[in-house]
This record gives structure tokens, sequence and C-alpha cells, in this order.
């Protein structure tokens, strides 16, 4: 029988939806992908697959290609550590954040972009709320990232300001939204995805209906072509194998700095010949950013921690 290529867009409890040229098809796994030992999810929203077309319509997954890269998180089981794909073959992660009406936190969106640097997602920084304070101090405040090379966009969900320009940055890719709440990201979605506030309806009907509602993971078409994934909070995700003396590789800014150390284990806290404290007594990495890799090395309290 003839494969179809298509790439999964949706699922839930073994089910998989799988967008194709022929339309979208509801699959199952092949029985030899279920086999063998398996440390982390065989298929998720994003994998590119071939299936076979069944007589009834729906399909089975026969082969699922190889990953570019995936957003992931740890899941303890009784075997062990168990890796849970968020979604696989992200083009793009869009970090939302407002520059106002919740006031920024510039330590959580560094969390977020260590863990793009540590997947090999490219970032795009959206500050959205520009309405509430203007396009200049909203500069004044994101700044910082545009010094590192970050590309950064202004857009405004109430008056639209900007979103016709970040429609061109999500045509054609596969892009995961994430940021923490208050700051505009459903408002957004709707303005870009026009089935939004239905699916997201008939999702909540479908929770409240009863309580064992399963997991279910999905990410949606653009009319321009292209798919957006809305994702849980990134705060708990994929840092959990970045071990502590490798978190400065992460941050740009410092990467090729840390060769320059007296010490290969230097912590960037009170050894002599630091060049990363150097390079922010002389301006060169700002103070914020210095302070959030202190955080998320040592947490809060100064004892080094697993990030």
């Amino acid at each position: 029988m003839t494969q179809i290529r298509g790439i999964i867009v949706r699922t839930q409890s073994g089910f998989y939806w799988v967008d194709t040229p022929q339309g979208q098809i509801l699959c199952r796994l092949r029985g030899k992908l279920k086999k063998g030992p398996r440390l982390g999810d065989v298929a998720a929203i994003g994998d590119w697959v071939e299936i076979t077309r069944l007589s009834d319509g729906s399909g089975v997954i026969e082969e699922i290609e190889p990953r570019s890269r995936a957003l992931s998180r740890k899941a303890p089981t009784p075997q062990g550590e168990y890796e849970q794909v968020i979604i696989a073959n992200p083009d793009q992660a869009v970090l939302v954040f407002a520059c106002a009406q919740p006031e920024p936190r510039l330590g959580m969106l560094d969390r977020y972009l260590v863990i793009c640097e540590k997947q090999a997602i490219p970032p795009l920084i959206l500050v959205n709320k520009i309405d509430l304070i203007g396009l200049e101090q909203a500069q004044q405040i994101f700044d910082l990232y545009r010094e590192l090379a970050y590309p950064l966009l202004y857009v405004s969900a109430k008056s639209g300001f900007g979103l016709d320009q970040l429609r061109e940055h999500l045509k054609g890719k596969i892009s995961v939204f994430t940021g923490p709440s208050g700051v505009g990201k459903s408002t957004l979605l709707k303005s870009l995805l026009p089935q939004w506030e239905r699916e997201i309806a008939e999702v909540r009907r479908r929770v409240y209906k009863g309580r064992h509602t399963t997991v279910r993971r999905e990410m949606h078409p653009l009319p321009e072509g292209g798919y957006v994934a809305d994702t849980p909070g990134l705060k708990a995700l994929a840092l959990w194998d970045i071990q502590p003396e490798e978190l400065d590789g992460y941050f740009v800014e410092m990467r090729e700095l840390v060769k320059q150390c007296a010490f290969r284990d230097c912590t960037h806290v009170h050894e002599p010949g630091c060049a990363i404290r150097k390079a922010v007594e002389q301006g060169k990495i700002h103070p914020l950013r210095y302070q959030s890799y202190l955080r998320l090395r040592f947490g809060e309290e100064g004892n080094e921690i697993r990030v």
C-alpha cells in the first residue's frame, strides 16, 4: 500500500491526528513502534510520519522521521527518567512577555532563553501591550536582548500594532508560544487563529464534563501556513539535564569569556581571575543577566542546585 507523509498535529490517549495532503487522518501506532524499552515518547505533535490509510478512512503510523530537535521535560517513572516530549521539531519558540501589567520578569525570560539555547530552539522575544507605555519605553526595557542579537518584536494585541509583522515571522514554521500568565498570549492567539476560541471552548467543555479527561496536546494550522502550539509555562521544562557547571555556556555573552577564567571550574562568584565578573564590572555583561545566572545556578537561597 502507498504510504502518505504527514505531520502529527494532535495526540490524545494513544490516538494521533496527522495532517496530510489528503486531509487530517486519525491514526494509531504500528505495533513494532511500541516494542522495546522506551526512554521517551515515541510520537508527539510536530513529528513527521509515514502512514498507511486503512479502508475505514483511519490510518496506521508506520515510520517516524528523526527529530531535528524537541522541547521536552522529565517525567519520573519506576523504570527511571522518562522524556516527555511537549513538541517535536519546533522551528522557533515565541517567548511572550508584556512590557507592563504585569511588569516584565526578565529573570524568567532569561530562564526561557537558557532552555532555548540548550534545546537549540531559535527564540523570538515577543513584547506585547506596548499600547500601555509606548514603543520607545518598551524598547528601553528590553534593549539589552537586542544587544545580545536576540530577535525582538513589539506588538499590541489590543490595537493590532505589529501583528502583520508577527504573521510573517510565523509563516511556514512550527512555532511554540509560551510565557507567564497575564501577558496577553490568549488574545494574541485569537488574533492569529480564527478557530482558536471555538477550539478552546471545546477543550474546556470536555475538561468540565468529567474528572478523567486525558492529556491532549495540539498545534493549530495558521491561515498563512505553518503551525502554532501553545505550551505550558517553560519554567519547569528542559533544564533537568543541565549540570550547574554547564549553565554559563547557555548565556550567549558568557560562552566565550568563560575560557578566559583562571580556573576551569570557576563559578563566577568568588574566584580570582574570573573573566565573567570582570566583564560585569566593565559593563560588557549586563548586571541583570549576571543576577539571572546566579539565581539559576544557586537558587534564591544561594545554595548550588541542579537547575
